[in-house]
């Protein structure tokens, strides 16, 4: 499916086109398809250009290999910088722009889930229209146990899916989830067996290729229209509590306790 090759250890994605549907693939196996700086930027170059124009008129993101779709943002290629901090904001507001891309794309979207689905991972999947699994999938949002915190977007797309509760409960706790729980909640369209989630996948987004643009995309429109946020000026404040989770000592001590393998010790500050 894929036409690129991966490119070293900082992955890549492929492109490929099947009639009028175009397939991103995020190419990084050997890190569960982590999404590195240049992966993200290349993939958002990608969606940009599907949403501006062109022949295809639905999009499929899935992950290379057999064990991840997106196993969430990687930070650790940010280590060893001498401007760490400035690095993992250009990255993270990189990925912002890649989701916001994504979710405002004005054409259909598929994700295609097999495997880790954790972090970014959900949030990128939460940004499509469409989300189909397999039945190995593992979904988890680990953000509280790290020390941050789900941008306002993120959340927003995880609540018009599964509802404030299940949300609460996804994102306050971190725990993982099957495939057939996240379909129970409502965070997945629908489960298949792994060996005929891609046949699948590609039958349904052919439908869709195959139906009118002009209808489907006014479907699409009228969908967001009625999901909008409501701006009950509470947003600023939201902003500034996610904002302090990167500067705050529970990070440095959620991103110490993962690497060191060990339960963190947080402190509220």
């Amino acid at each position: 499916m894929t036409d690129n090759p991966t490119a070293g250890t900082g992955g890549t994605i492929g492109l490929s086109t099947e009639g009028t549907v175009q397939w991103l693939i995020f190419d990084r196996p050997a890190k569960h398809n982590a999404l590195s700086m240049a992966m993200t930027e290349q993939a958002l170059d990608a969606v940009r250009t599907f949403s501006a124009g062109g022949e295809q008129r639905v999009l499929v993101l899935a992950g290379a290999g057999d064990r991840a779709f997106v196993s969430g943002g990687d930070l650790s290629e940010f280590d060893k910088e001498h401007d760490a901090d400035n690095a993992e904001r250009r990255y993270s507001t990189l990925v912002a722009e890649l989701f916001g891309a994504v979710a405002d794309c004005p054409k259909p979207t598929i994700a295609m889930i097999h495997g880790y689905c954790f972090g970014g991972g959900v949030a990128l999947a939460a940004a499509c229209d469409l989300r189909y699994a397999a039945d190995d999938a593992q979904f988890s949002i680990p953000a509280a146990r790290l020390g941050l915190a789900y941008s306002v977007d993120f959340a927003k797309w995880i609540v018009d899916l599964v509802g404030p509760s299940a949300a609460c409960e996804i994102l306050y706790t971190g725990q993982r989830y099957d495939s057939a729980e996240a379909a129970g909640l409502g965070l997945v369209n629908r489960v298949y067996p792994k060996a005929a989630l891609e046949s699948e996948v590609a039958r349904i987004a052919g439908t869709i290729a195959g139906n009118a643009p002009l209808s489907v995309r006014a479907t699409k429109q009228t969908i967001r229209y009625l999901l909008r946020d409501s701006g009950d000026g509470d947003r600023l404040a939201c902003e500034e509590a996610i904002a302090a989770c990167p500067d705050s000592r529970d990070f440095a001590e959620g991103r110490a306790a993962y690497a060191e393998k060990r339960k963190p010790v947080f402190e509220g500050r």
